[in-house]
């Protein structure tokens, strides 16, 4: 099953995380089929902290992909920024 969810990158206490599209089979820092954004809790700019690609979001979601709880929130969180809603 396909998952959108956070990969972890960046050094020890200082995180920076791709949202990715994976096979749920593979580790959380493995393999991924596609990199739909990223997000950086250690920015001080939110609008800057976030960014996503919304569009292959609604695709995966199409193609059956589950959203993890963290990449649900970040997502709302991005719509919010943008207007989307």
């Amino acid at each position: 099953m396909v998952k959108i969810r956070l990969a972890r990158y960046g050094n020890k206490k200082r995180p920076f995380y791709k949202v990715v599209a994976a096979d749920s089979r593979f580790s959380r820092d493995g393999r991924f089929i596609e990199r739909l954004g990223y997000f950086n809790p250690g920015s001080k700019d939110t609008t800057t902290s976030i960014k996503l690609n919304i569009d292959r979001i609604i695709y995966w979601q199409k193609n059956g992909a589950k959203l993890s709880e963290r990449s649900k929130k970040l997502i709302k969180l991005f719509k919010k920024n943008e207007g989307i809603l």
